[in-house]
């Protein structure tokens, strides 16, 4: 169930005093069953990207694929495309608009055509995957905090069945705790749904624990994609595009450069003491 784009590029407003390229040459494949970070500045092409994968922009120029198929055919279904790969906006409020939370994460299955029974015991499993708790299922969904809305909205696109999930700065505005929290539901849900999952975030600890490949968004070109001990070893490219790597890279760097033998692309907390532990006792180091 792959996204395909072909030399894709997107102009807002063209021909006029205020065009904006915002994506040039964009040539990219989101795969089944991965686990995608997606980074830039502010600015970099990344809402508009994402955008693009569901139909939701028309590129200026190039080709949008979903399974082989043109997006923008005559034929093509984007409805259908739209259940196929669901995106979740950064502000919630842009999709929440029922009576209750139980009733806003019914909406998508109903339009799919399932019966209301159907459409809610979808709607249940969905809002259970998501971390949102029995109680508040009969709330007014504007009523609730600011990561319960996230969870909500989330539900609402998982409601559908997605095969990719593209999720635009999930934890946003939490606290750490309760971001920790998403994005562990986050991981869980690509395991054992078995979807692709598009996360874009500034967060670079969050990438790092938990995508297996990133993309690299700078001034509407794809910069780098691999997988991040790849990208992050690149910190001064980076840093030249207003980016950083993880705060464990700088103190690996550091480390080597103090004598210490470590693995310099260790991004996590638990990479780099099982790196500085083995280098350690490498030196004679009791450790």
């Amino acid at each position: 169930m792959s996204i395909k784009l072909k030399n894709v590029s997107y102009i807002y407003s063209p021909g006029t005093a205020y065009e904006m390229h915002a994506l040039e040459n964009i040539h990219l494949t989101i795969p089944d069953n991965q686990f995608i970070g997606m980074i830039g500045h502010t600015g970099s092409g990344k809402s508009t990207l994402i955008q693009l994968f569901n139909g939701l922009l028309k590129p200026t120029g190039g080709e949008v694929f979903y399974n082989g198929e043109n997006i923008w055919s005559e034929k093509f279904s984007r409805k259908n495309l739209r259940s196929q790969v669901g995106l979740a906006f950064q502000y919630p409020e842009y999709q929440l608009f029922e009576t209750n939370v139980l009733e806003d994460v019914c909406f998508g299955p109903k339009n799919q055509g399932l019966d209301p029974e159907a459409a809610k015991e979808r709607a249940k499993k969905a809002l259970e995957q998501a971390g949102v708790p029995q109680e508040l299922f009969d709330k007014s969904p504007f009523e609730l905090s600011g990561g319960q809305k996230k969870r909500v909205a989330i539900a609402g696109v998982l409601a559908m069945n997605p095969r990719i999930l593209i999720l635009d700065e999930p934890t946003a505005g939490l606290d750490p705790r309760g971001r920790d929290e998403l994005l562990e539901q986050i991981a869980a849900l690509h395991k054992t749904r078995g979807i692709s999952v598009v996360l874009v975030s500034h967060s670079m600890e969050d990438i790092a624990r938990y995508v297996q490949r990133m993309i690299v968004l700078n001034k509407g070109r794809i910069a780098f994609d691999g997988a991040p001990r790849q990208v992050f070893s690149h910190c001064q490219e980076l840093e030249s595009m207003g980016l950083a790597a993880p705060q464990m890279t700088y103190v690996m760097q550091d480390l080597k450069r103090r004598g210490l033998s470590v693995d310099v692309e260790a991004i996590t907390v638990e990479e780099a003491r099982d790196s500085i532990l083995s280098a350690l006792k490498g030196a004679g180091h009791d450790s």
